[in-house]
């Protein structure tokens, strides 16, 4: 079998951290119902850059015996993409049950993990039996794959059966049971089909959280049984009742919904903004979900065909936010994430005029200042083919990926799954330079304490020095896949390998 998007959550949304320390942008958002909490992420922008984070060592070994920099390690399952996410002393994971806990609860199963954050201690878990048709819908041995939200003393995730999930974050250490508040069965009570598997992070503003649903196909077959179901879903925090919700991808769902959704605050309005299964972004306005503008993130003229066989791509990858400009770049599930990709940079204060909400570029011109599109949401497009088609050397100006970009100091850091990290000018879209990894990677990269760290397959941490100029970066050898980013929280950098969690500190 295949193992595709199974894991997407880790791809790019497998990671979640303490935001940077609030900005005026986000203080007057917070006035508007905006706010930060740990999530995927680490902030309603989705941005993987953390700009508090301070003292965090760029090398460490965690082999036994020879460890270095590491504070304590947890076992997890064997496979954990969704998390770590840490808040109120505690760190919460997304894992399997390959490794039970609880000798009592046996065989595959979805598992949400919670350890204390000072020294790994186990604390609670929250155990999630599969779905019964787990080959279409539910992955074998995946787990959880959500990254969680924490808000007070509450957590929110979407589990492995398609259940928005409200639980209580002190759960009975005393028992190793955590605690559910309430869930939205959305197969259930929404009639969604999820494709393989459920992974969206969940996102607050104001009263509501909001999920995709990873509504899609019948898998290997590419039917699609619930074209009417929600593909968004607003639901009130405190209740579990469906406030609204959206399916604008319709019968255009290509495979499976992957993403998660990010948040702003445009001209004192929350917005939040999700990637369809159809290729485009949808904004809308938070609380009324009312439709603000959409963008078609392929060109015209493409083509979506199964198995890596066509031109058109959906978005696995967690749209970022930056100085009021959207990073978002497709791809395809994992197996099949090839060839020529698209990172697109969007104005997210674009006020559409057409009846349509359309913010598109025009004809496939992706001049942002060509009088056709003078009315786009386009500030610049980086992809495609080389054209002419080169001799030798790479044929794509971009691939395909998974993964989050990176936002800092003007600069945006995007890697393709073939293992190519990219720096480009955040503002023009200009490229300073590339480095092969000579891997391929699911994780994304992330900036924080003037480095940016990036996992590969092959189990490396690299790690590099910000900036326009490309310094050889260092190397750590882990013990296993890299498909999560680390997260930095309180002087400690947390990396997750799917079997352990390690707690790197200098101190």
């Amino acid at each position: 079998m295949r193992l595709r998007l199974l894991l997407l959550a880790a791809l790019l949304f497998a990671v979640a951290c303490s935001g940077p320390a609030a900005t005026k942008l986000e203080d007057a958002a917070a006035r508007v119902g905006l706010r930060d909490c740990p999530m995927w992420g680490g902030t309603i922008h989705r941005n993987l850059a953390n700009l508090a984070a301070k003292d965090l060592p760029d090398t460490w070994d965690t082999k036994k015996g020879k460890e270095k920099n590491v504070k304590w390690t947890a076992r997890l399952g064997t496979m954990a993409y969704g998390g770590p996410v840490v808040a109120g002393g505690k760190v919460f994971v997304g894992t399997n049950n390959a490794k039970p806990r609880d000798p009592k609860v046996r065989g595959d199963k979805g598992v949400m993990m919670c350890f204390r954050e000072s020294d790994g201690q186990f604390l609670w878990q929250i155990v999630h039996d599969k779905l019964p048709n787990a080959e279409e819908n539910d992955t074998p041995n995946h787990g959880v794959l959500s990254v969680p939200v924490v808000e007070g003393n509450r957590l929110y995730y979407v589990s492995n059966r398609c259940e928005l999930v409200c639980a209580d974050t002190e759960g009975d250490p005393a028992t190793g049971k955590g605690k559910v508040v309430w869930k939205l069965d959305m197969i259930k009570e929404l009639g969604v089909y999820p494709c393989y598997a459920s992974n969206s992070s969940p996102l607050i503003v104001g009263d509501l959280v909001y999920a995709l649903t990873s509504n899609g196909v019948v898998p290997n077959k590419f039917t699609l049984p619930s074209p009417k179901a929600p593909d968004l879903v607003a639901v009130n925090k405190h209740t579990g009742k469906l406030a609204w919700s959206d399916n604008s991808p319709g019968g255009r769902i290509m495979d499976g919904q992957w993403s998660s959704p990010v948040a702003a605050e445009v001209n004192g309005r929350p917005l939040v903004i999700y990637a369809g299964g159809d290729g485009w972004l949808y904004a809308f306005e938070a609380k009324s979900g009312k439709l603000v503008w959409k963008f078609d993130c392929n060109p015209k003229g493409t083509k979506f065909k199964p198995g890596d066989r066509g031109d058109k791509s959906f978005i696995v990858a967690t749209p970022v936010v930056w100085e009021n400009k959207l990073y978002v770049a497709v791809g395809l599930e994992p197996d099949d994430c090839h060839g020529a990709g698209h990172l697109w940079c969007v104005d997210i204060t674009k006020e559409p005029t057409n009846k349509d909400k359309d913010i598109s570029p025009v004809n496939n011109n992706f001049d942002p200042k060509a009088a056709v599109n003078k009315d786009s949401g386009l500030v610049w497009h980086h992809g495609g083919p080389v054209v002419p088609k080169p001799e030798d050397g790479r044929e794509v100006v971009f691939a395909r990926t998974i993964s989050t970009v990176a936002v800092h100091d003007g600069l945006v850091y995007a890697v393709e799954l073939m293992g190519f990290l990219q720096c480009l000018d955040a503002r023009t879209g200009k490229k300073y330079w590339e480095y092969d990894l000579k891997d391929s990677t699911w994780s994304s990269p992330f900036y924080v304490d003037g480095k940016v760290f990036l996992g590969t397959e092959g189990g490396d941490m690299f790690v590099f020095r910000p900036g326009k100029e490309l310094k050889e970066p260092g190397k750590i050898g882990m013990d296993q896949p890299l498909k999560v980013p680390p997260v930095a929280v309180n002087g400690v950098l947390f990396v997750n390998t799917g079997a352990n969690l390690y707690a790197i500190a200098s101190k």
